[in-house]
């Protein structure tokens, strides 16, 4: 392979790596510990070098084209493998990663996709704990309003509920399961159809793929809580928690793309 090959400046491809990953500058910025400015200008840099724009811009709002998120696609990987390289010469290769998911979530969406972070990532050994805290594991996928003082909390994924029925039940009306019933147990019910239920897209999506349930109707309705990765500081550093971070952006936008409201 030529070693003579030029490439832009690393830290330019760091920025824009980030920007593209959050379609935001200002989070870009905060992970990594730069300003919007800085970021923007690392940009403006690459776009030049490369002569060619990565992102389409309006006012403070950026769109990335294309091109550019196939590029950006590329880099993540490369920074991981880099990552993992770079360990490995110092002699602390990561082994294991701890990471927490509530139960629900863990057995109907996390763990039919641990597979291909395993393939991605053999050098890892991804322990998950279903139901743990976030300040006692590595990181964690959490459903709730994002407050997390001292943590390092990075938004996922916004969820909706649907009205679902089973799709062996009568035509006649169904009245509404006890909303005291939460998660599987809700979802047992509505499968055995005994009633109509009010489930969230990550519980009811596998069902209604397989042809379980039916929506009631295309209303959905918008949960004020959302999915986030949160780690305890300094571990989003590490790259086996970067490389668990960027998996979960990959299976979410592949979810999300599967499953529009």
């Amino acid at each position: 392979m030529s070693t003579s090959r030029r490439l832009p400046n690393f830290s330019a491809l760091r920025a824009f790596e980030a920007a593209a990953r959050h379609e935001n500058f200002s989070r870009a910025a905060d992970e990594l510990r730069l300003t919007h400015g800085a970021i923007s200008h690392q940009v403006r840099a690459l776009e030049e070098e490369l002569g060619r724009p990565l992102f389409v811009r309006h006012g403070r709002q950026v769109k990335i084209t294309h091109e550019a998120k196939q590029f950006a696609a590329l880099l993540g990987k490369t920074f991981d493998e880099l990552g993992t390289a770079v360990d490995a010469m110092r002699g602390d290769a990561p082994r294991q990663l701890t990471l927490a998911a509530p139960p629900w979530f863990a057995a109907r969406w996390l763990t039919p996709r641990l597979g291909t972070f395993i393939e991605l990532h053999p050098e890892i050994e991804l322990v998950l704990h279903a139901g743990a805290t976030a300040a006692s594991v590595d990181a964690a996928i959490v459903f709730d309003l994002g407050h997390h003082p001292g943590m390092a909390v990075e938004r996922l994924m916004d969820e909706v509920c649907y009205a679902v029925v089973s799709a062996h039940s009568s035509a006649g009306q169904l009245m509404p399961l006890a909303p005291t019933l939460q998660g599987v147990e809700l979802l047992r019910a509505v499968l055995a159809g005994e009633g109509e239920g009010l489930l969230r897209r990550v519980v009811a999506a596998p069902e209604l793929a397989a042809g379980r349930l039916v929506r009631r109707d295309d209303r959905s309705v918008a949960c004020p809580e959302a999915y986030y990765f949160v780690s305890p500081p300094g571990a989003a550093d590490q790259p086996q928690v970067a490389a668990v971070r960027r998996w979960l952006h990959d299976e979410v936008a592949a979810f999300q793309r599967q499953h529009l409201t």
